[in-house]
């Protein structure tokens, strides 16, 4: 095991400590998690329904959660290319599954994009990276939450460039569901420079009807909408709409301690959102401004955020105040 001493972490991190009732009008208490781990797949429930599972097939790219729910059972995040035959789905952008997390450029190669679909990057073959599984270190259910650890290898085709470690934290109650999420990008035997591009870096792509529109993007300072969305540096994003007959909303709140915090947003209206501290030159339009940031050798960068899936709108959920609550944990 690496030496924590020596070890500056790069951690995109989604923590959990506080009670479910911070994010819910109610007093409901946190509902029991189930984790349960099938091959190359790891299936969350809460309560008595099924939450997510967590894909990590060494023969696809990157590992992923698919599909995401609601309390409620509301799936909040778009099937493909996981599920190829869902009517009325987009089918751009196969690489941005349901939830991952990856980066467009670590020394120069893509783990963002997919080698199995070129067409959506700009570049050869040659320069697609993969995440592969290595261990599982963790997997637990709890009478309150549940946890997840596993370690990848960053491989490109020149070899292992380094490791991450997933950490992932897992509660709900009867109005709400919550990930907490710590990406930890560990530079092994050499340095990892994290590029700037703005295709990056902690993502969900949801459902189409939390696009927008017909949907609605809002952000920590009442910004809404792409256009005042896009690039800009917040505390958290929420996209909220009406999905089947249930309102709901997808938040991703950002960690005050992470690198360059508030984070900068590539968050689409077509339904992307994600959190991306690297890609500054695309984010501000200027290009003297270089967000690349090197890993040295023997450290690591830690990120975390925290999703939460919530009933109702923003306003209805108190995402503001529940922010406030996150921001303050250590």
């Amino acid at each position: 095991m690496t030496d924590m001493r020596n070890i500056v972490v790069v951690v995109v991190a989604l923590v959990g400590t506080m009670t479910m009732a911070m994010f819910s009008h109610g007093q409901d208490s946190p509902q029991p998690v189930h984790v349960a781990v099938h091959g190359t797949s790891i299936e969350v429930g809460i309560g008595s329904r099924p939450f997510t599972t967590f894909y990590f097939d060494p023969s696809v790219a990157k590992p992923y959660f698919h599909p995401l729910r609601s309390a409620r059972g509301t799936v909040v995040t778009r099937g493909f290319p996981v599920v190829e035959d869902i009517r009325g789905e987009d089918r751009d952008e196969p690489h941005q599954r349901p939830m991952y997390f990856a980066h467009g450029d670590i020394n120069g190669f893509d783990f963002w994009g997919e080698a199995a679909y070129p067409k959506w990057s700009d570049h050869p073959v040659s320069t697609f990276g993969r995440t592969v599984f290595r261990t599982l270190d963790e997997a637990s259910g709890g009478a309150d939450a549940g946890t997840l650890q596993t370690t990848f290898d960053l491989v490109a085709p020149t070899g292992v460039l380094g490791r991450e470690i997933q950490r992932y934290r897992f509660s709900g109650d009867a109005d709400t569901r919550v990930i907490d999420c710590q990406f930890s990008v560990v530079a092994t035997d050499r340095p990892l420079i994290m590029g700037d591009t703005k295709e990056g870096t902690f993502a969900v792509r949801v459902v189409k009807a939390l696009d927008s529109p017909p949907g609605h993007m809002l952000n920590a300072d009442n910004a809404t909408g792409e256009k005042n969305i896009w690039g800009k540096q917040s505390a958290w994003v929420d996209y909220f709409g009406r999905v089947g007959d249930e309102d709901v909303g997808v938040a991703v709140f950002n960690d005050p301690r992470n690198l360059r915090s508030p984070a900068y947003w590539h968050a689409r209206a077509y339904g992307l959102l994600a959190a991306n501290p690297f890609g500054l030159s695309y984010f501000t339009r200027n290009h003297r401004q270089n967000g690349a940031y090197t890993i040295p050798a023997g450290t690591s960068l830690v990120l975390r955020y925290r999703v939460v899936i919530h009933h109702g709108d923003a306003s209805h959920a108190g995402l503001a105040a529940a922010y406030r609550s996150f921001a303050i944990q250590k």
